[in-house]
């Protein structure tokens, strides 16, 4: 299910308003768009997408649409069926994009925010190779260009975006890992740097952050650096809202340990700060104008 929550904007204390199904187990990852309209979930483990109407009271209505995926591909137990790993939507609120982990597929579909419905786009897919298991998405600020981390065979697959018909084409596919890396490896989490010139995976296996410089007219990828100090099972991360810091959530080190971006290379140089933390999955930063709501 998902939870709505009213916020205290003077304490940031959080009451419970409703919950309403997903429609399917394990969601694993959910969006607000940008009319602040909807709630758009990926269930996991059911292979499945809903859309969540929002009231103006903020309650979440039960789903206007409910979407099935079916297939699986080559890599079994984990692609035996679809496994929706996130949802994205284009800046314009136009598209919704899918990385069906075991489909080996990025599914797009035409989002209607005023109805709350998903449909089919033109081009309804953009596939990866075969056991690559499509993990997390994100655009590049221009808008031009489109990126997805391969959990499965620690990859990222680079594509070229139309934002007339939500069309993905894949042009790169570049390894996270250093040549000759014979141990076990899941990819998690992919950001692209707010000024567009440097793109970041995780490994964990490898307890790497993958640092790579992007070509701002083809949106393809040139490889910079590994780093791995103090980190292990990056299961999260992300880069701070100017651009300076990224911080990488440590989920077998109980720990968030933070980093200084170099803004000439992307590299990431350690501070030698580490925040205590159990088990840490996922890090968001407030908005800066939510900022001035607290003392």
């Amino acid at each position: 299910g998902a939870v709505a929550f009213a916020i205290d904007p003077a304490t940031g204390k959080l009451d419970r308003l409703n919950q309403q199904s997903t429609g399917g187990t394990g969601p694993c990852h959910l969006v607000v768009d940008e009319a602040g309209r909807n709630l758009l979930v990926a269930n996991y483990g059911g292979g499945s997408v809903a859309v969540l109407p929002i009231g103006d009271d903020g309650r979440l209505a039960p789903a206007s649409c409910f979407i099935q995926h079916t297939g699986s591909s080559v890599l079994k137990p984990r692609q035996s069926a679809p496994h929706a790993h996130g949802i994205y939507l284009d800046r314009r609120n136009r598209f919704a994009f899918i990385p069906d982990l075991g489909l080996d597929k990025v599914l797009v579909y035409r989002f209607n925010a005023t109805g709350g419905t998903l449909t089919a786009a033109d081009v309804p897919s953009a596939a990866v190779a075969p056991g690559s298991g499509p993990r997390h998405f994100a655009f590049h600020p221009s808008g031009k260009f489109a990126y997805v981390i391969n959990e499965l065979d620690g990859t990222i697959t680079v594509f070229a975006y139309k934002s007339a018909s939500g069309a993905l084409t894949a042009i790169q596919t570049v390894t996270t890992l250093p040549e000759g890396f014979q141990g076990n490896n899941l990819c998690a989490e992919i950001r692209v740097h707010p000024g567009g010139n440097f793109l970041y995976g995780s490994n964990r296996g490898h307890d790497s952050i993958a640092v790579y410089q992007v070509n701002p007219a083809k949106g393809t990828l040139t490889f910079v650096e590994h780093e791995t100090a103090a980190i292990k099972t990056p299961r999260n991360f992300n880069i701070d809202p100017t651009g300076k810091f990224c911080l990488v959530a440590n989920q077998g080190k109980d720990s968030v340990v933070v980093f200084r971006i170099d803004l000439q290379t992307g590299a990431l140089e350690p501070m030698r700060h580490t925040i205590s933390v159990g088990r840490p999955v996922c890090v968001r930063f407030l908005r800066p104008e939510s900022l001035k709501s607290f003392p």
